[in-house]
Order: structure tokens, then sequence, then C-alpha cells
């Protein structure tokens, strides 16, 4: 099929004081899907090229007109007040809501286009229309999906899995005992209950965009690093805590900081509150308090470096099966073939 693919982020390293999660998993998913046998264009403005100055070579196809193509896949954007509900031009104005609002328009409504929506903040409404037609269906990166939606994760490549060495990742030398490579959105109760009681006893490191940090002074907190450079901040922690805003905690969707952690050998601690925790990790790293991470970290600070500490990493790595590339593009595709036999049998009835 010949796909448009809209995404508002980059498939490189792009800019650092950029949030865009999406770097991890977009291009080897995108790569997995060319690798299919799909056409793919993409449909945003080239933000590896216009911000990054990053130039990818001719693999990969830009078009900001309204090409032909057989299906529409959106990484859904939502209104950012100041930022993309600003007119066109304006001082600081991103226009990826604009153009998606023109890529529906044109597409899904005016000419009943296959589209699928991965809804990967959890922001598209329960009501959307787009819940309930025809010819779009939502996707989210969710192990229990909003009801008629359908559990497409973040996918992490299985070579990455199948090459990692728990043994080398247990005896690698790391001085912090607590790491977390991540953004303030909507985690203050996280950090407050899990990271931050842990952070008083130990080296720690937070890298990310906190603005809001003064009611813990006693946290090592050093801004927004590179991309490319969150692995090195995982590479020297023993462990890191999966803190998730309570609307991905609640319906068990993980974010792709799990996967970074584990395959630096970097012990993911995951809150008992999180819906399926023990899918994501084993039971020995469920918490149910900043008192269990301590005592946690304690454990893992005796064991480090020892076969039982390659043994949680391998079992955590093992866990990691469940967002497999493969499996996500076959769940993309199957999605897909779906929309265009619902859009065909429509055509037929009408």
């Amino acid at each position: 099929m010949k796909i448009g693919y809209s995404f508002w982020g980059f498939l490189g390293n792009g800019v650092t004081d950029t949030p865009d999660g999406g770097r991890s998993h977009r291009r080897p998913f995108i790569d997995a899907l060319l690798a299919r046998g799909h056409d793919i264009v993409f449909l945003q403005a080239d933000r590896d090229r216009l911000e990054a100055g990053e130039d990818l070579g001719g693999a990969y196809i830009f078009d900001d007109g309204l090409p032909g193509i057989d299906a529409l896949f959106l990484e859904w954007r939502w209104a950012i007040t100041g930022r993309n509900t600003t007119l066109c031009g304006s001082e600081g104005h991103t226009c990826d809501l604009h153009r998606q609002a023109q890529l529906i328009t044109h597409y899904t409504v005016r000419h009943r286009t296959p589209t699928v929506i991965w809804d990967k903040d959890r922001t598209l409404r329960a009501e959307s229309v787009w819940r309930r037609t025809v010819n779009t269906r939502v996707c989210e990166a969710a192990l229990a999906p909003t009801h008629g939606a359908r559990s497409l994760l973040f996918p992490v490549a299985e070579d990455l899995l199948v090459h990692a060495d728990p043994l080398a990742l247990a005896a690698r030398r790391r001085d912090l005992v607590l790491g977390y490579v991540g953004n303030q959105y909507d985690r203050d109760e996280s950090f407050d209950r899990f990271f931050a009681p842990a952070a008083a006893r130990v080296e720690h490191l937070v890298a990310g965009k906190w603005t809001k940090a003064d009611r813990w002074p006693h946290v090592r907190f050093v801004g927004r690093i590179p991309f490319e450079a969150a692995g090195g901040v995982y590479g020297r922690s023993l462990a890191t805590v999966l803190m998730l805003p309570e609307r991905y905690a609640a319906v068990g969707q993980m974010t792709q900081r799990i996967f970074e952690a584990v395959l630096a050998g970097c012990l993911p601690l995951a809150p008992a509150d999180i819906r399926f925790a023990d899918r994501f990790v084993p039971e020995e790293l469920v918490v149910r308090s900043g008192r269990d991470v301590i005592e946690r970290l304690s454990y893992l600070r005796e064991i480090a470096g020892t076969q039982q500490h390659a043994d949680l990493i391998s079992a955590c790595v093992d866990r990691l099966h469940l967002f497999g590339l493969s499996k996500q593009v076959d769940t993309l595709e199957s999605v897909l073939h779906g929309l265009v036999q619902a859009v065909a049998t429509e055509r037929g009835a009408a």
C-alpha cells in the first residue's frame, strides 16, 4: 500500500530542546513497513532537515501537498494553546494541527480514504466522531485501549533484544544508583511517591524538562539532554522508576523509556498502580511506595554484578518481546486491511 504518514517529530536525533518520544521507535517502525513492501510518503514538514539540519538522504519522501495514497496514518496531534492554535506565520506557531485538519478534510472526509489514528498521547476524546466512522480506526499504545480501539504499542526491534547480553550489562560499572530521563508532564505525584524519597539517599540524576522542581531541592536535575545521550544516563544507572501520567497508568500504556532503560542494563522499578505492571517487569521490581523503592535499591546494590543481577536483566529483556516490532507492524497491517475491506463494502453498498 502507499501510506501517507503524518507525524510531528523527528526520524533522527532531532533538536535537544524539543520533546519527541517517538524518536526512539518511529524510524524502526517506518523502516519495517518499507521492508514489507509498503510505500511511505511523509505529509508533515521535514523537521530533521529544517530544524535539526540533518539530511537523511533519499530513503524517505516528504510531500507538503496532497499526493495520491491508499491509506492515511496519523500520529494524532491535539490543540496546544499558544503553539498550534495561533495564526499561521505568527511567532512560535507550529502548523502540525492545521496540516492534520487539511489531511483529514481531504483524505478522510472528502475521498473516504482508509485512515488510522494512532492516539499516542491519549488526547482523542472518547466521544470523537473518528471512533465511529467506517473508514477510520483508532489505535492506542495501551494494553487496555479505549473500547473499539486497537492496541498498537511503541515498538522495539527484536534484533536489539536478541543481542542484549545480560551478563555484560550486569558487569558494567555504574556510578548512579538511580537515573531518570524524561519530562515532568503530569508526573509530579509519581515523582513525589517513588523517586524523590530514594533520591534523598542515593546517587542519582534526572534529565529532562522539569520547570517546577523547587519542591525537591535535594534532587539533581540536569535539564534536557540530547536524545542520543539518554542511553548514556541509563548505562550509568543501576535502576530507574517507570513514572507514568495517570491516564497512561490506568490503561497499561508504557512509554519507550522501559526499553531504553532495559537495553542499557538499567533495571526498571514499576509502581504497582500501573495496570499490568507485572507484564512489564518481574514481580521483584514492582514497588508500592517510596520505602519499597529504597529497599529494592538496597537489594540491587548488594547483587550488582552477580548472576542474580544478570538474571533480573534477562527477565526484563524477555518482557520487552511484548513490544516486538514485528508484532506491531502485523497489527497495523491487520487494521489497514480491515479498513480497506470496510471501505470497499461501503462503496459497494452505495
